[in-house]
Order: structure tokens, then sequence, then C-alpha cells
């Protein structure tokens, strides 16, 4: 049997940080199985967001980690996010919207205080009509949201914090501590 592999301490740090901080209720964590061959070391966390039982948005984190550093990453440590949910087709269609879910990251990273450089990624809308034997409910939107930024440093908390805000905001979550009015049936509707 080989003897356990020591992880880089500024590795073990980053996960230990991941792995301390709970997400609002809303949103289920859970560790995944992460790429190999991105970096010499890596951990990644999926994650479900629900409203009214319903899983209305989902994402994946990866942390990755090269001790020799990267010139692109302008640094040791890279996070690397996808999150996609279903949108309505009003809002799905509006032109305005990469800038918006670029903004919902932004703000949020700066939001925890994580501070980040060489962020970048893409916002992608996309609209969905079926037909034939995969007709069904009127068309659909979604977003996706690919992005990749390198902490400052190891304390990755409010990363991940900052990441779950991106998630409440893709999947349309009010604010904590905030409720959603349910919504107004017209007079007569059962």
């Amino acid at each position: 049997m080989a003897p356990p592999i020591a992880l880089p301490e500024t590795f073990a740090r980053a996960v230990a940080g991941l792995r301390s901080t709970a997400p609002r209720p809303e949103i289920v964590l859970e560790e995944v199985g992460a790429p190999q061959r991105l970096a010499p070391y890596a951990f990644a966390l999926s994650a479900g967001v629900l409203r009214g039982g319903d899983e209305v948005a989902t994402g994946r984190l990866i942390l990755l980690h090269d001790p020799a550093g990267h010139e692109a990453w302008q640094g040791t440590l890279r996070l690397v996010t996808y999150v996609t949910a279903e949108l309505e087709v009003d809002l799905a269609a509006d032109p305005l919207l990469p800038g918006v879910g670029w903004t919902w990251l932004t703000d949020a990273l700066d939001a925890q205080d994580a501070g980040h450089r060489a962020i970048g990624g893409t916002i992608t809308q996309t609209m969905s009509t079926r037909f034939g034997e995969l007709a069904g409910p009127p068309a659909v939107g979604d977003i996706e949201i690919r992005a990749s930024w390198t902490p400052i440093d190891d304390e990755l908390a409010p990363h991940l914090l900052a990441w779950c805000a991106l998630l409440a905001s893709t999947a349309g979550l009010p604010p904590p501590g905030v409720t959603a009015l349910p919504e107004r049936r017209p007079a007569g509707a059962a």
C-alpha cells in the first residue's frame, strides 16, 4: 500500500476553506470528482438550488492548484465555475441579460471581499422551442455562466459565499432575509 500523498499547504488550506463554509439553505453542495488533467491538484463542488422543492439552477465550482504557478492565472490557484438556470422566455431574450449575469458574479465577489485577479468568462443565453415527438411546454430560455478567476490568497470561504450568491441570483432567489411575495391570482381563479 502506497503512503498517503501530502497535499501542498496552500491547496489544503484552500480546500478546507471551501469545505467549512455553509451556504444558504436553498443551496445544496456536494463534493464531486474534479478534472485531473487541468492542474496537478484539483477539488470540485456541485450545487443545486432549490425553490419550492424544485431544482431551478445548478452549478459546479472547481479549484485548481499548480504549485509552479501559471502565467495566465497570475497565481497558483484558480477557481472555475459553470452555472446554469432556466429562465422565463422574456428574460432569456433580453439583450441586457449577459451584462446583468456578469454583474451577478463580479458584484458577489466584491460584496464578499473575495479578492481576485485575472477574471474572465462568458455568458450564454439560449431559447429553445420543442417540436414533434419532443413537443411539450412552450419555448424556454436558459442562461449559462462560465467564468474563472484567481483568488489573491488561499482563504476561499469568501469566494464560496460569492459563488453561492451567484447561484442564488441566477436562480432568482430573493436576497437572504427577504421573503418573496406569493404570486397573485386573478379574481375568480381557483
